[in-house]
């Protein structure tokens, strides 16, 4: 192992310890999903960190998702692809390859099993830490990350449980880190014009809003040629929740500037009966296998309402179970009129769609809404997952991070929405009471700035 560099030294003496007291917490009962301040830190309002000529990456998990932020990785200036984890050689291969292909340094690899990722952070001197793992190694991979002095980007949802959720924030207000999950339908096309149009009042004071992530996943769940006996099955075994709230979520949250002028107040979810896994396992196998006599704790449709402080609701509907089309159910409402994405892009906008009372396409408001953001970056994405907007996403993150700036969403926006997998969870388990949302701002919310309409 190569000689560690004084910067990580010092911040592992500084760290380590801290971090440790916290874990015990958490174990001993006294943790974060109350909102104890373990540590006792203090919010940050907007997080800003030294500008940095060349961004240099560590990336854990190059499977489905991960390889193709790694791909937009290698097309971004000022990014270093350092070191690669997986528990799998033969993706340590693919991830060399590809930086060969790019004339691009070969990354150093790391595959000793599913925690080599600690190695990882501990001997090589890292900017950012990216993973793309199961959603259960989010938050411990993020918080190694940070405790080793770099900043952490996860997948979604960032953390499946409240004590993970503090556990982020808490680590990130320590070590004054960025710490993002990365929702990528925030920079979708449709969704990036809509947040330009809330921004211009277009649709007046809002109101109401439906999202959610209705895509048919039995064939992953089950296993295909290219995802044998998929990880997301078994949560849809243990849990009944909404487990992946922040496709639809995330850009309804900048609409409605929560976390910043706005909060989540309270929440409560219903679950239908968990019916269509059990008969897909009887048609794939037949009646005598296991997952045939598995009783699955996933309720095909979760329905979740959220009250906000300022008097909104949103409706969020998560459907993986059962066979549909896809979708993610944006609609957005406001006194002055609403547009929606799914099944079709339509627009209604008092006193100016005719005939009155009538949709109108979306696209005839393309030319004058367009976010700059999109416009700037459109040829460049070209080629990239989900239409390009995975590409935005990460060019945004390293963007910010080479000019110094504060990024787009931070800690406070990604727990928050990812804090509905557990409080719906506890929601439906209590016969749809209502639950409290967390302030993971501590009060910051009141005073934290919107997010603008930027631009690269």
């Amino acid at each position: 192992m190569k000689k560690i560099l004084k910067r990580r030294d010092f911040i592992r003496q500084s760290g380590s310890a801290g971090l440790g007291i916290v874990l015990g917490s958490v174990t001993s009962g006294s943790g974060w999903a109350e909102g104890h301040q373990v540590l006792g830190t203090q919010p940050i309002e907007h997080l800003a960190t030294p500008p940095m000529e060349k961004v240099r990456v560590g990336f854990v998990g190059v499977g489905n998702q991960g390889s193709g932020h790694f791909e937009n990785l290698l097309r971004i200036e000022g990014v270093e692809l350092k070191a690669v984890c997986d528990i799998r050689e033969e993706r340590i291969r693919w991830a060399e390859q590809e930086c060969e292909k790019a004339g691009k340094p070969k990354p150093t690899g790391y595959s000793k099993g599913p925690e080599d990722f600690k190695r990882m952070c501990d001997t090589e001197d890292l900017d950012l830490v990216y993973t793309a793992t199961p959603w259960e190694w989010h938050v411990p991979v993020c918080v190694k990350a940070m405790e080793t002095g770099a900043h952490a980007a996860t997948e979604v949802p960032g953390a499946i449980t409240l004590e993970g959720c503090w556990q982020l924030v808490e680590i990130s207000e320590k070590h004054r880190k960025h710490c993002l999950t990365m929702e990528n339908c925030n920079y979708d096309r449709t969704e990036l014009m809509l947040l330009n149009m809330v921004r211009q009042g277009l649709f007046g004071d809002l109101l109401y809003a439906e999202c959610g992530y209705l895509h048919d996943l039995r064939g992953y769940k089950f296993g295909t040629a290219y995802f044998p006996n998929d990880w997301r099955l078994q949560y849809a075994i243990k849990r009944n929740a909404d487990l992946y709230p922040t496709h639809g979520l995330g850009p309804v949250a900048q609409w409605m500037d929560i976390t910043r002028g706005n909060k989540f107040e309270h929440m409560v979810s219903m679950s239908s009966p968990s019916l269509s896994l059990k008969r897909e396992a009887v048609k794939r196998h037949g009646p005598d296998h296991p997952l045939s006599k598995t009783n699955y704790a996933l309720g095909d449709v979760v329905n979740t309402l959220i009250k906000t402080y300022k008097g909104q609701m949103i409706l969020v509907t998560h459907d993986t179970n059962s066979p549909r089309p896809y979708s993610r159910k944006i609609l957005i409402q406001g006194t002055k009129g609403l547009a929606r994405k799914y099944p079709e892009e339509k627009i209604y906008i008092e006193g100016t769609s005719l005939p009155e009372h009538r949709w109108e396409d979306l696209s005839k408001y393309t030319d004058r809404y367009k976010h700059p953001l999109l416009a700037s970056l459109e040829e460049k994405a070209k080629g990239a997952g989900h239409g390009g907007m995975d590409f935005i996403e990460d060019y945004r993150l390293i963007q910010c991070l080479r000019e110094g700036r504060p990024t787009d969403t931070d800690v406070y926006d990604g727990v928050t929405v990812s804090a509905v997998v557990a409080l719906s969870e506890k929601s439906i388990a209590s016969k749809s009471a209502p639950v409290d949302f967390p302030d993971f701002t501590r009060g910051k919310w009141k005073t934290r700035k919107p997010l603008g309409i930027v631009t690269a």
